[in-house]
């Protein structure tokens, strides 16, 4: 896959870029309206040992997507945590929803200028509501939730990258978003960079991918996805929590 045909495949997905991109004819359009975008999992580990497995999807229907994901701790059988967030094709929040097996839940959803968070702390707890003034345009980046990330990556290339010449380039320096983390109920502006190109070992194996950096204030992440693939996110490298995030 070219870069351009990628970044408009997932254009699809943020920005509302037409599906004959991706299909030829009305049939093709048709199965391209109901499609698993991607799926999977990811190994969280820190300091080299398996603590978490996130499990994933991305789903698109007509101009909705639907990201869902589980995370398990390492050697356990049920859920600790599951999520699921539901955008517009132009990348506009519906809704977001959040629960542990604890029995603690929160949901996320616009109103207006604000996004209103809704925090359930028990089955039987007392609903707390918190607005942010926010659009819903606003990136939706909870705690260990890195099919999240994957998704901002491609909003990122949607929307300031193209490709010229085979190469791909980007808006130069980093691109700012503002972001909700609806567990600790709090917004704040990440900002996203290609970096280029870069051999990283993935199981083993030596592959080229590129590289991003994603920051904010008080944080410094690495993120790698391939653009052989769909710009699918690859690995994380957190160094200063000695954590890496790695595809299965």
């Amino acid at each position: 896959m070219t870069p351009r045909r990628g970044i408009c495949w997932v254009m699809a997905l943020v920005l509302a870029c037409s599906l004959s991109a991706l299909a030829g004819d009305k049939k093709d359009k048709a199965k391209a309206s109901n499609q698993t975008v991607d799926s999977g999992s990811f190994g969280v580990f820190i300091k080299g040992q398996r603590v978490v497995t996130e499990t994933f999807s991305v789903e698109q229907q007509n101009d909705i997507s639907d990201i869902k994901a589980q995370l398990k701790e390492a050697g356990t059988g049920g859920a600790v945590q599951k999520s699921e967030l539901r955008i517009t094709s132009a990348g506009e929040l519906i809704r977001y929803e959040w629960s542990e097996d604890s029995g603690g839940s929160l949901s996320v959803l616009p109103n207006n200028d604000f996004l209103i968070e809704k925090i359930t702390p028990t089955p039987n707890g007392k609903t707390a509501e918190q607005s942010f003034l926010m659009p819903s345009t606003s990136v939706i980046l909870d705690n260990n939730n890195f099919v999240q990330r994957e998704v901002l990556v491609w909003r990122y290339l949607a929307a300031d990258c193209k490709s010229e010449g085979g190469a791909l380039k980007c808006q130069q320096g980093p691109v700012e978003f503002g972001t909700l983390v609806p567990q600790v109920r709090t917004s704040v502006r990440v900002r996203v960079e290609l970096v280029g190109k870069d051999k990283v070992s993935i199981h083993g194996t030596e592959r080229e991918l590129l590289r991003l950096n994603l920051t904010g204030e008080n944080f410094e992440w690495a993120l790698w996805v391939d653009a052989q693939d769909q710009f699918k996110l690859m690995r994380v490298a957190i160094p200063a929590d000695n954590t890496e995030v790695v595809r299965d």
